[in-house]
């Protein structure tokens, strides 16, 4: 099991930035291969917003390509998002999750609110 606990949320006007942070614990940590952050829309469904494999190759959804940038410290075991240019549909509960090996954990941390206003 790995321990997610995220951070940096807040309330924001629509082209406002915010940086968020994930912090990972427990003795899997070690074996993390790859790291993501999600976010769920009132409503909706939990979705992928971006990832990050191997430390290096990234992936984002089509909505948030060219504003939000996810990078990690394979140190500290930790996972940043940085948004800029925030929209109304960027609001949501944020959540990371992390890789071990070949699966993705199936538990997760309370995430972080990030609201956007118009």
């Amino acid at each position: 099991q790995v321990h997610k606990v995220e951070s940096g949320g807040g309330v924001v006007q629509a082209g406002g930035s915010l940086r968020l942070s994930c912090a990972t614990s427990g003795r899997s940590t070690n074996y993390i291969t790859a790291m993501g952050w999600y976010r769920q829309a009132p409503g909706k469904q939990r979705e992928l917003v971006a990832a990050i494999i191997g430390g290096r190759v990234t992936n984002y959804a089509d909505s948030v390509k060219g504003r939000f940038t996810i990078s990690e410290d394979n140190a500290k075991k930790t996972v940043s998002l940085q948004m800029l240019n925030l929209k109304p549909e960027d609001t949501g509960v944020y959540y990371c999750n992390v890789r071990v090996g070949n699966t993705w954990s199936s538990n997760w941390g309370q995430g972080t609110q990030v609201t956007v206003s118009s």
